[in-house]
């Protein structure tokens, strides 16, 4: 799994909604609401302006489940969890889209033992005209034209459209793909991935990103101290944000209206962030490291804090589904 400076755990205390997380990037002790007395100091650092992305969110199906899992204090009533994808277009690099969302070979993959399991515990909900090839047809972008895509992390809401895009590289954190790589059966089931969402050249198709590549944030991007500049410019950053799922990538796009946070499963909900609010300790059985992920999350929780100015998109956030407008 993607560790940020080293591989000294993690260790958390939580209690309500406080949080004390000791890692090695980081020890943040936070409290919500905010304490004036917060031992941390924004830093102020002006960086030269990167390039200007354009930003267009796809929503690409959803599955449905108890909000009771979505937080600790959710009750019985049935939520929707949009599969959120980003369209990215850099002046220069072109096209970039990350996650895929649902697509209709997810319905082939969990027609048969034992991946019909995944479909019962998260039903999915999906018409034709919502995948993200036909989103960006839409658009005017053939699915051709998607030069990269990067991957957050390979459950299956997030690759389940890979194949649509037959002239895409991939990029991902390589501890991701590493920790499902040659699972099959219940193996891949509990790792909540799909092994034939998957091209058969996939691999050839791949530039994953080592733990090496990881340098020194900009320190306005505090407290996440670590990131991948992907594009090599500073418009684009792959922020480790681990404990969901293994190798799990955040990303940080500088747009017009400023910086966004795309935080994948680091959280699911807008309110998790704003009133430090966990998911149900039940889901601690799905998800890879439950101690890394009270880290990041508490860490996009301080980076609000901090930073109120940088958007924060959850993965699979209702309320975005029905507020977003395109940053351009």
């Amino acid at each position: 799994m993607v560790k940020y400076h080293s591989q000294l755990p993690a260790s958390a205390v939580i209690h309500n909604s406080q949080f004390t997380i000791h890692h090695s990037q980081f020890t943040i002790h936070y409290t919500h609401p905010p304490n004036p007395f917060h031992p941390f100091h924004p830093f102020h650092t002006l960086n030269p302006m990167p390039p200007i992305l354009t930003l267009s969110l796809l929503f690409a199906g959803y599955c449905t489940q108890s909000e009771r899992f979505l937080f600790r204090d959710g009750g019985q009533r049935t939520v929707r969890f949009p599969a959120t994808c980003a369209l990215l277009e850099h002046p220069e690099r072109g096209l970039i889209l990350y996650d895929t969302g649902y697509s209709e070979r997810f319905f082939t993959e969990t027609a048969h033992w034992p991946f019909g399991i995944y479909r019962k515990m998260t039903p999915v909900f999906l018409r034709p005209e919502e995948t993200a090839a036909a989103q960006l047809r839409r658009l005017g972008v053939e699915p051709a034209e998607i030069e990269t895509v990067i991957l957050s992390h390979f459950h299956a809401d997030h690759i389940a459209g890979v194949m649509d895009f037959p002239g895409a590289r991939f990029r991902y954190f390589a501890t991701a793909y590493q920790a499902v790589r040659g699972k099959r059966g219940l193996a891949a089931l509990r790792a909540a991935y799909l092994p034939g969402l998957l091209p058969a050249d996939f691999e050839q198709r791949s530039d994953p990103v080592a733990d090496s590549a990881l340098e020194p944030l900009p320190a306005d991007f505090s407290p996440f101290v670590t990131g991948v500049n992907l594009l090599g410019d500073g418009s684009l950053w792959g922020i480790p944000v681990p404990g969901h799922a293994a190798g799990q990538m955040a990303l940080l796009v500088q747009t017009r209206a400023g910086w966004v946070l795309l935080a994948a499963d680091a959280l699911w909900h807008s309110r998790a962030y704003r009133e430090a609010v966990l998911p149900n300790p039940l889901v601690r059985l799905i998800f890879d490291d439950w101690v890394d992920y009270c880290a990041s999350f508490a860490a996009i929780c301080e980076l609000h804090r901090r930073h109120p100015d940088i958007r924060i998109i959850p993965a699979h956030c209702e309320e975005v589904w029905g507020n977003w407008k395109d940053l351009r």
